[in-house]
């Protein structure tokens, strides 16, 4: 609420100049204070403001970067003989559901134990149990797609490295995650898929089947895409 407050206090100083845009700013922080007061998170009256206005009209609200405007990933971590949940965990899943979140369930001795096992015994361990990844893999997976990260990659003889984005960046800008010069200087992004290269065992085989390609700057980067970025300094 001091966040707010200050906010409210800040920006009455503009309202003089008679700027709508202003004006509508000031109505929603004094309307999202209210909100607050009442005990509510700021992400539910955010929500709600988002169906009707558009993203330049909403964004100030998401820039006071509100602890309650944060997403909120539920764990239920429950006991070796309950890995697929029991019915506390499902109390927690439909608590996540209502708040439009995500919740997921693990059990922290069974993860205790797969951190100690090689790559074979880990695999034959999770067959025997059912299931199909660890629940720190899981708990990744669910915090990516939760937050709307992606994953690219760059690889050189050498190292392969990977790179987190936020869905919907492109391709200059993800080339300015690994160096501001690269999206200052950028020229192309030549790009094959993570699974064409696995299958087909090589760049050179990925190119010869065609499955290379040249992307500019309107680009989307996508999840899994290992780029090459082309640019002059």
């Amino acid at each position: 609420i001091e966040t707010i407050e200050a906010k409210i206090q800040k920006t009455e100083k503009g309202l003089k100049t008679g700027d709508k845009k202003i004006k509508d700013e000031y109505a929603s922080y004094l309307d999202l204070k209210k909100h607050l007061e009442s005990g509510r998170l700021a992400k539910y009256f955010i929500n709600e403001y988002k169906k009707s206005h558009s993203p330049d009209d909403y964004k100030h609200l998401h820039e006071l970067n509100l602890l309650t405007d944060k997403h909120v990933l539920y764990v239920a971590n429950v006991d070796d003989k309950n890995i697929g949940g029991n019915e506390y965990s499902k109390i927690v899943q439909e608590i996540a559901q209502k708040e439009g979140e995500e919740a997921i369930v693990l059990s922290v001795g069974i993860e205790s134990e797969i951190s100690q096992l090689e790559p074979d015994e880990k695999a034959e361990f999770l067959n025997e149990l059912g299931i199909e990844e660890p629940g720190l893999d899981k708990l990744i997976h669910t915090a990516y797609h939760l937050l709307g990260l992606k994953t690219f990659f760059t690889a050189g003889e050498k190292e392969v490295h990977a790179w987190t984005f936020v869905q919907g960046t492109k391709a200059p800008q993800a080339a300015g995650i690994i160096h501001t010069d690269f999206e200052h200087g950028f020229i192309r992004a030549e790009i094959m898929s993570y699974d064409d290269l696995i299958k087909l065992g090589s760049e050179a085989a990925v190119k010869e089947k065609g499955l290379m390609r040249v992307e500019g700057k309107e680009y989307e980067v996508k999840d899994g895409d290992v780029v090459y970025f082309r640019f002059n300094v």
